[in-house]
C-alpha cells in the first residue's frame, strides 16, 4: 500500500514570552493511501496544530512531513502553497463558503483554484460527488439558504473538486447538531470507500472516530497509540 502522508520526529515549540511551550513532541506518523484515520485527544494535546503542519499552512520547528512522497519542510513558501493547491483538500468546523456564491459557485471556485487551468475539469466525478452528497437539488442556493449540515456537504464537495491527494478535516461536525453530524459522518465514508478518498480527521467525538478505519489517539503533542 503506498504512503500518502508521513512525519518524522515532528516537533513545534511556540516561545510566549520567555516560556517555550513544546505543542508537538517528535510525532512519528504514517497514513496510507484511501486510508480514514482519525486523530483524538483532550484539547491541548496538539492535534490541530498536527493538522495545520501536515496542511501546510504551519511550519514545524523540526522534523518533516512528506505529502504523496514530497517533504514539505524543504519547500519554498510558495512551493508549500502549490502543494497545498494541488494535493491537499481541507474541511472545516467552520463551513467559511462565500456568502455572496451559490453552492455550486462555491464549487467551481475551489475547482478553478486548484486546477489553476493546467488540467481538464472531471465533471463525471463532480457530478458523483454531488450525487453522493445529496446536493443536486440544492446547488443554486446561497449559504444562508441551506441548512448546517448542506452547508458543510457543499464544503466537503469543495474539498474533494481536483482530486486531491488527502483531505484533512478538522472537526467537520463540530458546528451540527447530533442528525446532520450523522449525515455528514456517513458521506465522509461513502466518499472514502467509493473513491478511496485518503481523510485524516481531528475530532473530540469517540462516536464521529469511530467510522475511521484506524483511531488515533494524541496526548501532551506525542502519540500515544497508532
Amino acid at each position: 500500500m503506498k504512503t500518502i502522508l508521513q512525519t518524522v520526529d515532528l516537533k513545534m515549540i511556540y516561545q510566549i514570552g520567555k516560556v517555550a511551550v513544546n505543542a508537538l513532541r517528535g510525532v512519528n506518523l504514517t497514513v496510507n493511501q484511501a486510508e480514514f484515520v482519525a486523530i483524538m485527544g483532550p484539547s491541548g494535546c496538539g492535534k490541530s496544530t498536527m493538522l495545520h503542519i501536515l496542511g501546510g499552512m504551519l511550519k514545524p520547528s523540526s522534523g518533516s512531513v512528506l505529502i504523496d512522497g514530497q517533504d514539505l519542510s524543504k519547500m519554498s513558501d510558495g512551493s508549500r502553497t502549490e502543494l497545498r493547491r494541488q494535493k491537499i483538500g481541507f474541511v472545516f468546523q467552520k463551513f467559511n463558503l462565500f456568502p455572496t456564491l451559490t453552492a455550486e459557485g462555491n464549487i467551481r471556485l475551489a475547482e478553478r483554484i486548484r486546477l489553476n487551468g493546467n488540467h481538464k475539469n472531471d465533471s463525471e466525478r463532480r457530478r458523483e460527488i454531488l450525487r453522493l452528497l445529496n446536493l443536486e437539488g440544492r446547488l443554486n442556493h446561497k449559504p444562508l439558504e441551506l441548512s448546517g449540515g448542506e452547508q458543510q456537504r457543499v464544503a466537503i464537495a469543495r474539498a474533494l473538486v481536483g482530486s486531491p491527494a488527502i483531505v484533512l478535516a478538522d472537526e467537520p461536525t463540530g458546528n451540527l447538531d447530533s442528525e446532520n453530524s450523522q449525515i455528514v459522518l456517513k458521506m465522509l465514508q461513502e466518499l472514502n470507500g467509493k473513491f478511496g478518498q485518503t481523510i485524516v480527521m481531528i475530532t473530540h467525538s469517540p462516536e464521529a472516530a469511530s467510522i475511521a478505519q484506524r483511531v488515533v489517539h494524541m496526548r501532551d503533542g506525542q502519540i500515544v497509540n497508532k
